[in-house]
């Protein structure tokens, strides 16, 4: 008879197989909610303007159809859609060691891809979008680098480093604190300060904030860097100090973002709780517990769906259900990202293996995108999937939080 964990495991195993092929099959490439402007009807002079701009990648965003084929916008290769899944790829060769060889050679393709697709011109490695991206506050064209593609990509490549002992991608992450440090710039108030999304920008993205953080904490821990340390913590100090009294954060300061949603909230515990783990500083100790139980409290409903608001369920996003998986799981609670994992394999995984986009409370949005949606869910199934593997066989695999090949 098959138990609850094996049947558990037995599912998440043939979604990840299913998504893999899918990814592989389309070499990483693909279409993504905000990729428009790269059609070639946006190099017409009428349709420069930053109204139409941002106008029209609002509209293919929302309508639950796509206009890309129409408008010739070509699939693209996002490198954060590689990082993502050299991610994943590290997390299943601890999972299925037999199949440790295949996963290697998917992770050395990726990383030759990842240097291919670097942003050049920056004091250290870095990486931005491949498409232009009309945003709010600011216009950041393909490629200019940004601290959020930049901290997901090494995230990735120092987790590969702590299992596998990859000193090439430990050094990508290293150089790549050249840019944090150097090229992003730095909004003080105070003794702290917040980290711009770009180079181009000041904007105060608390999540964004702390992705550079991370990365300065995950060197340190290696290197012993104490500069890299010091400045990192002035971010996260930063960014605690704006934390709510209820442990929720908005999505930015200083401008109308104001909302408070699922995955960007994720994304900050996660930077935070590896900061802490990082360094060793538990000054933010009570700002990190106070944080993760407004995340649970808050964000899922029926003990299974993770909604996109704090305060507001629809749409239910595949990004924010799969960040849902990684946060839930990091915090030990496997159970509940179990839940959010089976149901989105059972309501929102196509026949081809890939995942739909958003569900709204009247209709599902069937697009597929790469980066959005796929790459997102690949590396969360993947790092449950390990999480629950080494529960079943506690003597046979560890996780060290730490892990184990630091120098």
């Amino acid at each position: 008879m098959i138990s609850k964990d094996q049947s558990d495991i037995s599912q998440i195993e043939t979604a990840i197989s299913k998504l893999m092929d899918h990814m592989v099959r389309n070499s990483y490439r693909g279409y993504d909610p905000y990729d428009v402007l790269r059609s070639p009807v946006f190099k017409w002079p009428v349709m420069r303007s930053r109204f139409f701009r941002f106008g029209a990648q609002q509209v293919t965003k929302r309508v639950p159809f796509s206009f890309r084929k129409l408008l010739q916008v070509p699939r693209g290769l996002n490198p954060v859609t590689l990082g993502l899944s050299l991610q994943a790829y590290t997390y299943l060769r601890e999972t299925y060691p037999d199949r440790a060889p295949q996963f290697d050679r998917e992770i050395d393709k990726i990383t030759s891809l990842l240097k291919e697709v670097r942003s050049n011109g920056y004091s250290g490695i870095c990486w931005g979008y491949d498409f232009d991206w009309e945003a709010r506050y600011t216009t950041i064209n393909a490629y200019v680098p940004t601290s959020v593609a930049t901290g997901i990509i090494t995230n990735a490549m120092f987790e590969n480093y702590l299992f596998t002992g990859n000193k090439e991608l430990l050094d990508m992450c290293r150089d790549a604190c050249k840019f944090i440090m150097h090229d992003l710039k730095k909004s003080y108030e105070g003794d702290c300060f917040c980290y711009s999304y770009s180079p181009v920008d000041k904007q105060f993205v608390y999540n964004a904030s702390m992705k550079a953080a991370r990365l300065l904490s995950q060197v340190y821990s290696v290197d012993g860097d104490t500069s890299m340390q010091e400045e990192a913590s002035k971010a996260v100090e930063y960014v605690v100090t704006n934390q709510q009294a209820d442990g929720s954060w908005s999505y930015s300061n200083h401008d109308a973002r104001t909302w408070c949603d699922n995955y960007h909230t994720g994304y900050i515990l996660d930077c935070l709780d590896s900061y802490i783990s990082n360094t060793g500083d538990q000054r933010f100790r009570s700002s990190l517990e106070k944080g993760f139980k407004f995340y649970k409290d808050h964000f899922f409903e029926d003990d299974s769906i993770p909604k996109f608001y704090h305060n507001k369920t629809f749409p239910i996003d595949t990004t924010a259900a799969a960040q849902s998986i990684l946060t839930l799981s990091r915090f030990e609670e496997v159970e509940l990202a179990n839940k959010v994992a089976s149901w989105f394999i059972t309501s929102m995984q196509s026949k081809s293996g890939a995942f739909y986009f958003r569900k709204h409370r009247h209709y599902i949005d069937r697009q597929i995108f790469m980066r959005w949606s796929n790459a997102w869910m690949f590396v969360g199934l993947s790092y449950l999937q390990y999480k629950l593997k080494l529960a079943s066989h506690p003597r046979n695999t560890q996780l060290n939080t730490q892990h184990n090949s630091q120098e």
